[in-house]
């Protein structure tokens, strides 16, 4: 097992001018960290829903993934800034600083966030929503560890964002 580390978010939200749907991930996962993008473990099903829900080929590059998040209106970042985490572990997650999303805000055209799990959603309701006051819906975690959700429910739920 691995130690707790602090760590801040090492790399930038993903949107553009034309994103109208934020969607808010926990933090980073260690396999994340490393590509330097998000949902970076390959048992992580969030592009496989996204591309689904979306009715697209499954993106494999980060150019890629960019290109199906932007052409599709989306924006990506996640509810942390920084904290202590063991591994990838959401339950080991301490001593949080929330991200800023205001700058996402202001230079987009959100008008709706979902977050992706729970983790996410409590940080988000605790420390975000107080400031903004945009109501974020909860959506199922796409995480490989959310092993409650088939494929196919995860994209059922997932198709509000469509």
């Amino acid at each position: 097992m691995s130690e707790p580390i602090s760590i801040t978010h090492p790399f930038p939200p993903l949107y553009n001018e034309n994103s109208e749907t934020l969607i808010l991930g926990s933090f980073p996962s260690v396999k994340s960290r490393e590509a330097m993008f998000f949902y970076g473990h390959p048992r992580n099903r969030f592009w496989k829903v996204i591309s689904e829900v979306f009715g697209e080929i499954e993106p494999n590059s980060i150019e890629e993934k960019k290109s199906l998040i932007l052409r599709n209106n989306l924006a990506l970042w996640d509810s942390i800034r920084s904290c202590t985490i063991t591994g990838s572990s959401d339950s080991s997650v301490k001593d949080v600083v929330p991200n800023d999303i205001s700058e996402i805000l202001k230079n987009s055209k959100v008008n709706r966030i979902f977050c992706n799990g729970t983790l996410s959603y409590k940080m988000y309701m605790k420390y975000i929503y107080p400031d903004i006051k945009i109501e974020a819906l909860k959506l199922p975690s796409t995480s490989p560890a959310n092993a409650a959700f088939s494929l196919e429910r995860l994209v059922a739920q997932w198709g509000i964002i469509r």
